[in-house]
């Protein structure tokens, strides 16, 4: 920020600004009221609005409407598939500003290494990433992670300046019961922020939660859901994401009058959706034509964001905020036609001039090597649990089918939609396979497998057929992790993610036109979900109900136990 006198003097006019915006109309998000006038920027900060300036560097922006830059408030920029620098390449230019991270998928991997990767790359990213600190690695003691993070590890990575506090807490058991590890982790953050993730908890168990000092919430997923926890003071986030698609059931909730409480966020977002449909831009355009009047998207996508973690530098384009700023072809189609973050043009020189830092967690998978026997299932009950999916949510069925086994296996019986569902241990701690079932994907031959699996990151694998199953699986080996789609013993397609088995090392165009292929693929196979990578790599979550499986079995999270096999 520059010296005070001279932010002073330049707000004055005593002296020429940096930049000059003018020619557009200011969407005040206080009042509501599109304001006439220059925006006037001396190095990172606004320093006047509302009349005539000089500067240094004069912008015709006729015919815009500026907003300030939009807030991802909750997201794993791993799951985008793409480095934080090719994340920041991608989303910049879309009008976000400011990405609030939590690095629990790397951390999962590689420990506080991970953590320490992304804190190091928010010092060179054009964008302003802030990196909150993972609280659940592992999310629970029912899988096997690459990495345990303890209070006493966390205490370490404070205090530095893209922090803002715990990073959401999935163990909300561990909250309401009082484990202690828990409780070292909040007492640890007491008085700062804490982000929630308490899927579909209410009443007194909600409460509880709530009383820890947990203030967001992103797992809501109905209107009442989202109300009851508005009503008890938590700050709402409206996701939308690759697979969690949370905004059209909670659109209804978002009015002028709740909006300074609701907020935005992408949570798992890949490249391929982000050019095919956009990030917080497609939200709000998307809020705005379902009827959400354009103060209240606006306002939540900056301004209360903003409030909501902290964040008093930002969120209004006003003298003294940071120079994070958008300008628009109109406020309903939201098309970003000139951003800057930090009063730095987003743009090609901008990218071209920040640092580098040298990524971690490359050969990170060691899973034993696999044949069609690794893949059997050796139940001796008929009556089988079955994960259901449900399309454009992380949610779960817990379904029970009966399975006949035959020459002491249940096999997948495409059906009835009825395919292997497989978790391979990767971390080189025990090797551990666990298999069940899952239907929704309607998957009729082939496999597809991954390592983005969350949150342990595991090699999760779906299949008609066990000696596909098998290839793509060995083939992740190979690649240091990723996605592959494999028919009759032929790999049909893949993406390399070898940071850690989550991230790509190419640009974020290619690995968007890799997932094109990838998703190709998996149609080829019969796949029906317009997302199955991500889809896949929820059904290991057991954080999120109703039923998912790990590297242990198949989790009941409703009951919190591991079923038995």
């Amino acid at each position: 920020m520059p010296e005070l006198e001279t932010r002073i003097a330049a707000g004055r006019g005593d002296q020429p600004a940096d930049t000059v915006l003018r020619g557009g109309r200011i969407l005040d998000l206080i009042t509501g009221e599109l304001l006439d006038g220059d925006v006037a920027i001396l190095g990172d900060t606004i320093v006047g609005t509302c009349d005539n300036y000089e500067g240094r560097e004069v912008i015709d922006v006729s015919g815009l409407i500026l907003v300030p830059g939009f807030i991802d408030t909750h997201l794993h920029i791993e799951s985008s598939c793409i480095t934080p620098f090719e994340f920041d390449r991608c989303v910049a230019p879309r009008g976000v500003t400011t990405a609030i991270c939590d690095p629990h998928e790397i951390a999962n991997v590689v420990g506080t290494d991970g953590i320490r990767y992304f804190q190091q790359a928010s010092e060179h990213t054009v964008m302003d990433i802030k990196v909150q600190l993972s609280s659940c690695v592992p999310s629970t003691h029912m899988e096997t992670a690459g990495a345990e993070i303890l209070a006493e590890d966390l205490a370490g990575l404070m205090g530095l300046p893209s922090g803002i506090g715990l990073a959401e807490f999935m163990n909300y058991p561990g909250v309401i019961h009082r484990d202690p590890q828990a409780m070292a982790k909040l007492r640890l953050f007491e008085g700062g922020h804490v982000d929630g993730h308490c899927p579909q908890l209410s009443g007194r168990d909600l409460n509880a939660y709530i009383a820890a000092g947990i203030g967001t919430e992103h797992e809501a997923t109905t209107a009442e859901e989202a109300r009851e926890k508005l009503q008890k003071g938590m700050r709402v986030l409206i996701r939308e994401g690759s697979v969690s698609k949370d905004l059209h059931a909670l659109q209804p909730v978002l009015t002028e009058r709740t909006a300074p409480y609701m907020c935005l966020c992408t949570d798992d977002r890949n490249p391929l959706d982000i050019a095919e449909y956009g990030h917080l831009d497609y939200m709000i355009r998307t809020l705005i034509a379902l009827g959400t009047p354009p103060l209240a998207a606006y306002r939540a996508a900056s301004l209360s964001a903003a409030e909501a973690f902290g964040l008093k530098d930002r969120g209004l384009i006003a003298p003294g905020k940071r120079a994070d700023i958008v300008a628009l072809d109109s406020l309903e189609q939201c098309n970003a036609q000139l951003v800057f973050c930090g009063g730095v043009r987003v743009g090609t020189a901008a990218f071209d001039a920040r640092g580098h830092v040298e990524p971690v967690g490359r050969a990170s998978v060691t899973a034993p090597k696999l044949t069609e026997a690794s893949f059997r299932s050796t139940g001796n009950r008929e009556a089988t649990d079955v994960i259901g999916i449900v399309e454009g949510k992380i949610i779960t069925q817990h379904l029970t089918e009966d399975i006949a086994i035959v020459d002491g296996d249940k096999a997948p019986d495409t059906t009835r939609d009825l395919i292997r569902i497989a978790v391979v241990e990767r971390h080189g701690k025990n090797g551990n396979i666990a298999t069940g079932f899952v239907r929704g994907f309607g998957l009729q031959k082939g496999a597809i497998a991954s390592t983005v699996c969350h949150d342990h990151h595991n090699i999760a694998c779906v299949g008609a057929d066990y000696a596909d199953m098998a290839v793509a699986a060995n083939r992740l080996a190979e690649i240091e992790g990723g996605f592959v789609v494999v028919c009759d013993g032929n790999i049909l397609a893949e993406l390399a993610l070898p940071v850690a088995g989550l991230m790509s090392l190419a640009p974020f165009e290619e690995v968007r036109d890799r997932l094109t292929d990838l998703r190709a693929a998996a149609k080829e196979l019969g796949v029906v979900l317009e997302e199955p990578f991500l889809q896949l790599a929820f059904l290991a979550l057991p954080v999120i109900p109703a039923l998912k499986i790990t590297d242990r079995g198949m989790v009941d999270v409703t009951k919190f136990e591991i079923i038995p096999g």
